[in-house]
């Protein structure tokens, strides 16, 4: 430890086929500040907004509750399974609550399967289509029941260039199954929440381990870096890192053990193309 800061990295990210219209993956809190951080032309007006749609892949809060802050834009497109829509209608609220301010659209993914065209909000195609996938977690702590979809992984792939990407911030697990669909992939972004198993426990900041709450952690012979470096995706970086997590320390040997690997720790702004 050298007692730097290690700040959070988000659970969101963004993609576009033309750069300057986007299509978030997760809404973060911070989704203000992420924004600004996107290469994006002069706004066109006051309540312009770059954002195409939302692809959420479930319902918990630090995954949607950025969706309640974008309803200044007025018209918004969401991408939900039918899962993660009712827990957002139903036990969090957050849809009642946008479309109080803005028109929302929702379009409904499958709990597996795909591919489903992202469009703009104008009806017009993206050229990049999603593809959803069940992961191994648990439905959000407020839920009210438990359904199929209420956590996915998502494939975005873009007609234009070929390339793909695996969206997955959260999962309690890694198969064989699910390890070929990621090898599959240009682009893999994977849960980094912890680096160990008993993380939260050790520090005297929590009770329950990073599995409990339906994170694999990265380090161990059965943890995710021991899994994903043998991928033969192109890029393969870590995403939804928690600030207890040492391999945020630049010169830390987790760090330095991710990077051996040849995984990256992922950074909020970074930006890859496929």
């Amino acid at each position: 430890e050298t007692g730097r800061a290690r700040p959070r990295t988000q659970s969101s990210a963004a993609v576009s086929a033309d750069g300057s219209r986007w299509f978030l993956l997760n809404a973060s809190p911070d989704v203000r500040e992420q924004l600004a951080r996107l290469p994006v032309a002069v706004p066109e007006g006051p309540r312009h907004s770059p954002v195409a749609g939302v692809v959420a892949t479930d319902a918990e809060l630090d995954h949607t509750l950025g969706i309640v802050l974008l309803r200044e834009g007025r018209r918004l497109r969401l991408y939900l399974t039918c899962a993660v829509r009712q827990v957002l209608e139903r036990d969090s609220s957050i849809l009642p609550v946008t479309r109080a301010f803005a028109d929302v659209d929702v379009v409904e993914l499958p709990a597996q399967g795909g591919p489903v065209p992202l469009t703009y909000v104008e009806g017009a195609s993206s050229g990049l289509t999603v593809e959803t996938f069940p992961v191994p977690a648990g439905p959000p702590r407020f839920a009210s029941e438990e359904l199929p979809g209420h956590t996915v992984g998502l494939v975005l792939r873009d007609a234009a260039t070929g390339g793909s990407c695996a969206f997955v911030p959260g999962c309690g697990g890694l198969d064989d199954a699910l390890l070929a669909r990621l090898d599959a992939a240009t682009l893999v972004l994977f849960d980094g929440t912890f680096w160990t198993d008993d993380e939260l426990i050790r520090l005297g900041i929590g009770d329950r381990t990073a599995r409990q709450m339906d994170h694999l952690p990265v380090s161990g012979p059965d943890g995710s870096l021991a899994r994903l470096s043998r991928l033969r995706a192109r890029q393969r970086v870590y995403t939804h890192i928690n600030n207890t997590n040492p391999m945020l320390v630049e010169d830390s040997a987790e760090r330095a053990t991710v990077e051996q690997a040849g995984l990256v720790v992922g950074m909020d702004g970074m930006r890859f193309d496929v």
